[in-house]
């Protein structure tokens, strides 16, 4: 059973920046850049007839190109942190992007998705307890911004079934056309 999901390739440019954010946290396991993304839906384990359902599926979708802007850095799990990310500037045709990928997975038979959309580029995983000092990475790089980046597609991911998943294997890549 393959482990999918969908998400943003992040181009190079924008990941040589995010690469620069990648040190001073004691037990960061760093995502290599070429694992850069931003999830647009998690699939999970599903069987091969569905997996083929669902890449089916995404090329219904229609969407134009747009823009991008990574802004700033986060962590997920405040009291015990699990990640440290990248932000993304908010974008209507993100969230529009987004939203037909949900569409299309429950109407092919998944569940709805029951966290709220929050688009991150993930740069590290902690085992838990094990997050060096947050609070003065988060200071440190606050300020961060990338260059702008134009999105002319969505890929279908692949995934090992393991904690962090990757390296992440492209299955199907998806133009946005005007």
């Amino acid at each position: 059973m393959p482990r999918l999901f969908t998400g943003i390739k992040i181009p190079s440019s924008v990941c040589d920046q995010l690469s620069m954010l990648q040190f001073g946290l004691f037990g960061a396991r760093w995502i290599a850049p070429e694992d850069f993304h931003i999830t647009l839906r998690f699939i999970g384990d599903v069987d091969e007839a569905l997996a083929n359902d669902l890449a089916d599926g995404f090329t219904q979708l229609s969407a134009a190109p747009f823009s991008l802007q990574l802004k700033s850095v986060g962590v997920f799990g405040s009291d015990r942190p699990r990640m440290v990310w990248a932000g993304v500037i908010p974008c209507q045709a993100l969230k529009n992007l987004h939203s037909s990928h949900e569409i299309t997975a429950q109407r092919l038979g998944l569940k709805a998705e029951g966290r709220k959309f929050i688009p991150h580029v993930t740069l590290a995983r902690f085992k838990a307890g094990q997050a060096g000092d947050i609070g003065n990475y988060l200071i440190d790089h606050s300020q961060f911004q990338s260059i702008e980046f134009e999105v002319t597609s969505f890929e279908l991911y692949s995934a090992r079934a393991s904690r962090g998943g990757g390296p992440y294997v492209i299955e199907e890549s998806y133009e946005l056309t005007s």
